[in-house]
């Protein structure tokens, strides 16, 4: 599925079975929160912090694509095609930092 396919389903899923779009405030909160989980699986898994039980339910894979259904319908509450978006980032990201990282001794082997 590319982006625009998933802007188009997630809009078309909010405006049949979810009714109609959170406002964007809630929906950036939802964001923070669903960002939040994440956070709690990474410390949990990857990093020192000690699991409790109910951790163990929570997979990654499902709580990033919380995180990027949220994104997607903020983006589509504003009018943002997130293909387009993410086209310009790259370009930005191209420009700026072509020699940033490749000069950074901390991430020399």
């Amino acid at each position: 599925m590319t982006i625009q396919e998933a802007q188009e389903k997630i809009d078309n899923w909010i405006n049949t079975t979810g009714v109609r779009y959170f406002s964007e405030l809630t929906n950036m909160a939802i964001l923070t929160e669903e960002v939040g989980e994440v956070a709690r699986i990474m410390a949990r898994k990857y990093g020192d912090q000690s699991s409790k039980e109910t951790d163990n339910k929570m997979l990654l894979a499902d709580e990033l694509a919380d995180v990027m259904w949220v994104l997607l319908c903020i983006a589509n509450q504003t009018g943002i095609d997130m293909t387009v978006a993410l086209e310009k980032n790259f370009e930005k990201k191209n420009i700026r930092d072509a020699q940033r990282h490749h000069n950074n001794p901390k991430l020399k082997s």
